[in-house]
């Protein structure tokens, strides 16, 4: 670990172990063996005579049981063929005939390019990383955001427009606009299929017809495809034309941008002493001064966020661009695909560590609204048009904009010497800062 050139890999291992079941290139062997299988088996059961005393077989344990030496085994072929997806097939044919498959190992691989298998396989790991690892981590991290909303959804505090003193809010209630926006996204990326291409060396199922032409292929693609999860691009090159993947790791930067919007808020909120941090007995926040406890973790957070959102950038505008039927630039480009879900595993934590470690200190959010007097301007600028107060705002502008020394006193007197019925009067020195805040919005 410690002389790995990635942080993904190194620094960072224990956080992204989970995506090595994806990810890594053992998995994306394993991957391949497991397409090669489904599509077997599948054909076993397609009604094709020469296999058809095969047709309840069950391989999956090939699959299912793999291990780094299965993986070993078929990186060894690659060695001397040169070729990854054909030293799958090399090995599938060693392991049938060890199995007493020997007179069947001609349609393994049967009418296949290379990216029927790629395109498959990568997509399909890429749909269960997604579900059984990131989309977990992303929903515990609304659902922790949601807790500290609703916990702190009474507690009144100045709002800052332009980084100025605005119109009282809830500090729970700015929490809920991040729960309610990621929300929103995580719908969106949910509705994005995982595409596969299988259809042959340019997509015509060309090889297919010729040596089986009553067979409906398109259909048994796309019943295979269906059959993990998947959905089968119809017109295809010899590759998939991955706008799907595109689409997927765009809908994650959206929600890693409002993720950075979060950290930044939070971090600056830190700042302004609303939020302390709980403390660890023996960790250090600044190797000069013993006093600081820094926001680590919402600043770690930030960086991997932005590295998983320049990977994701690059891989939706290459991957969609390919000549002519294809070129070779998307087969080393897709090797790394798993590289936004680790940063993004990576910022989730951190993310986590630090909402988990705030403290929220009311009286400093408190004293900042007693000594914010003047944003009561609104409320009674906008009470005085109601009562049709001649020039309102102006009378306002005038006493507030720009002073430093308006406070409850201040203000006060200037609502005593308005031309207003007492009533109206009460109702105007009734109001304080800490009070003006609305209703929840939903």
């Amino acid at each position: 670990m410690l002389r790995a050139i990635s942080p993904v890999d190194g620094r960072y291992a224990n956080k992204t172990l989970a995506l090595q079941d994806f990810f890594s290139e053992s998995a994306l062997i394993r991957y391949r063996v497991r397409i090669e299988i489904v599509y077997f088996e599948r054909l076993c059961r397609s009604g094709l005579p020469a296999l058809a005393h095969l047709s309840h077989i069950d391989l999956s344990d090939i699959w299912k049981q793999f291990t780094e030496e299965d993986a070993q085994r078929i990186k060894e072929i690659e060695a001397v063929t040169n070729h990854d997806v054909k030293a799958v097939e090399y090995y599938l044919r060693e392991v049938f005939t060890q199995r007493g498959l020997g007179e069947v190992i001609e349609f393994i691989h049967l009418g296949l390019t290379s990216q029927d298998i790629n395109n498959t396989a990568i997509p399909l790991s890429q749909k269960e990383a997604f579900e059984t690892v990131y989309l977990p981590e992303l929903n515990k991290t609304v659902e922790q955001l949601r807790h500290l909303a609703m916990t702190w959804i009474d507690i009144p505090m100045l709002a800052r427009t332009h980084g100025q003193p605005a119109s009282p809010t809830r500090l729970g209630k700015e929490l809920l606009v991040f729960v309610e926006r990621l929300e929103k996204q995580i719908r969106m990326l949910t509705d994005i299929p995982f595409a596969a291409k299988f259809g042959g060396a340019t997509g015509n199922f060309n090889a297919h017809v010729a040596a089986f032409p009553d067979m409906n292929w398109p259909l048994f693609a796309d019943e295979l495809c269906a059959s993990l999860g998947l959905v089968r691009s119809q017109y295809t090159t010899q590759i998939e034309h991955y706008d799907m993947i595109a689409a997927h790791v765009q809908a994650l930067s959206r929600i890693n941008t409002i993720l950075i919007d979060l950290c930044r808020d939070i971090w600056t909120y830190i700042s302004m002493d609303y939020f302390k941090q709980k403390v660890a007995a023996n960790e250090v926040g600044s190797s000069a001064m013993p006093h600081k406890v820094n926001p680590i973790d919402f600043e770690n957070a930030e960086g991997n966020l932005g590295m998983a959102n320049a990977i994701s950038e690059f891989l939706a505008s290459k991957l969609p661009v390919s000549r002519l039927q294809r070129d070779l630039t998307d087969s080393t480009v897709l090797r790394n695909i798993g590289l936004p879900y680790a940063y993004g595993l990576i910022a989730l934590s951190s993310l986590q560590k630090g909402l988990g470690k705030l403290i929220l200190n009311e009286s400093r959010i408190q004293k900042d609204l007693e000594d914010q007097w003047a944003i009561l301007a609104e409320a009674i600028q906008t009470i005085l048009r109601r009562e049709n107060y001649p020039h309102p705002y102006e009378a306002l502008k005038q006493l507030t904009r720009g002073q430093q020394d308006i406070d409850a006193n201040a203000l006060h007197a200037f609502i005593h010497q308005l031309d207003l019925p007492d009533a109206v009067k009460h109702e105007l020195l009734g109001l304080r800062p800490d009070t003006y805040i609305g209703v929840l919005p939903g």
